[in-house]
């Protein structure tokens, strides 16, 4: 680190030769659970700084194929930190209660760290050990602008972070940045027993500013995606948090890989409409990955009008066929469209967190102002709305962005 970088840390009240590390959360404009069913999801990422733009090639996975459409936004996981000598890995939070210190070797297990968030630590210490990291110790700290339990992947933005951290300070290099997203979803998968799916981790590292990413799970495929400038993204937090260990999502899974082999097809997005008429749970699965790139034919058309029926379309299918949505997010979803949102849907895994909606940019502000008002009314909640932007992807941040509060 040269002088100036230094001084720079010291100015912002981190040691002398600190890194500082970002990723950034998403949100799933649309395509969702099909992540884990070899299909197509639309997710827009949220972070300020560039690691990577562009497509990347195919590749082979065990993972998930699915298609989806998110996008990174401009709200973010932040890791500052340096190695050190003692073989331990201690990370403070400037937001969260306690400090998690665990054996740099992997050798805690993650299921059992205190505070809870402090299994994301130890998820990916572990699952970087098991990739061969040598067991360099390390002191960080965490804060995040991503709000917790939103659906907007607030937890796989602090495993990549951590994941890009802890793995640089144990000189631990990648291939493939594909490699870090499969590693931060063993570290979640350590940390909370839930069995997600990539595209969280995807949209984290591969974002680009201004599109969202047609994610393609089987290939692991990126293709950029120009989002509309005269549409904002709002987002509309209900104010119930989004706890996936507590959850159905498990089930779902199940259910999803249940039907496939039943139907005699490695994933879902091998079967037909027809395969799954009787079948709620795999029929959301089909016509979502269907909507999905509907609604990317319609983006590169410049086809307005054709978006907000498939955002509402998809809404409709995790509500009657997936039943993964709850009344308060039904009910946002009715406002956003009653005051001026051309469509609008649940975003995330559902039970909670947030709805995301496209609302002429100029009337954005009106539009969420009225929609929170109506929200309160009518639940006694209060509900948290915002415009996100689509930003690059997680990387090192050089010089540190200020300091971290």
């Amino acid at each position: 680190m040269d002088t100036d970088l230094a001084a720079l840390d010291r100015a912002a009240g981190f040691p002398a030769g600190s890194r500082v590390w970002a990723a950034p959360g998403r949100v799933n404009l649309i395509g969702d659970h099909t992540d884990y069913n070899d299909g197509w999801c639309l997710p827009l990422a949220i972070n300020r700084w560039t690691l990577v733009g562009g497509s990347i090639a195919p590749s082979n996975t065990d993972y998930n194929d699915g298609f989806c459409l998110p996008l990174a936004i401009d709200r973010e996981r932040v890791v500052t930190g340096r190695p050190k000598s003692d073989g331990r890995v201690t990370v403070r939070s400037r937001q969260l209660a306690g400090e998690v210190e665990v054996a740099a070797d992997g050798h805690d297990d993650p299921s059992r760290v205190e505070p809870p968030w402090g299994r994301f630590v130890a998820g990916v210490v572990r699952a970087l050990a098991e990739l061969g990291r040598e067991p360099t110790g390390f002191d960080g700290t965490v804060t995040s602008t991503v709000p917790a339990g939103s659906g907007l992947s607030s937890s796989s933005a602090l495993s990549v972070a951590l994941t890009l951290a802890i793995a640089e300070a144990g000189d631990f290099d990648w291939d493939d940045l594909r490699e870090v997203a499969r590693a931060a979803l063993h570290a979640e998968v350590l940390a909370t027993g839930v069995p997600g799916g990539l595209m969280d981790q995807m949209c984290s590292l591969f974002g680009v500013a201004d599109h969202a990413v047609l994610l393609d799970c089987r290939s692991l495929s990126i293709t950029p995606v120009a989002l509309p400038r005269s549409h904002a993204v709002l987002v509309v937090h209900s104010g119930i948090a989004r706890t996936l260990a507590g959850s159905a999502y498990a089930k779902r899974r199940a259910a999803c890989e249940a039907a496939a082999a039943r139907i005699g097809v490695a994933a879902l997005r091998d079967a037909t409409i027809d395969d799954v008429a009787d079948d709620p749970i795999a029929r959301h699965v089909v016509t979502e990955n269907q909507r999905v790139l509907d609604f990317v034919t319609a983006l590169e058309a410049d086809d307005i009008n054709a978006l907000g029926p498939l955002l509402l379309a998809s809404h409709a299918s995790l509500r009657d066929d997936y039943a993964v949505s709850t009344p308060e997010l039904d009910l946002l979803v009715s406002l956003l469209v009653e005051h001026g949102a051309i469509g609008a849907r649940l975003t995330g895994a559902g039970f909670g967190g947030c709805v995301v909606a496209l609302v002429q940019r100029n009337h954005a502000d009106d539009c969420a102002a009225k929609v929170v008002a109506a929200y309160q009314e009518h639940t006694g909640r209060e509900a948290h709305a915002f415009a996100v932007r689509a930003v690059d992807g997680a990387g090192p941040v050089d010089p540190p962005p200020g300091p971290i509060r």
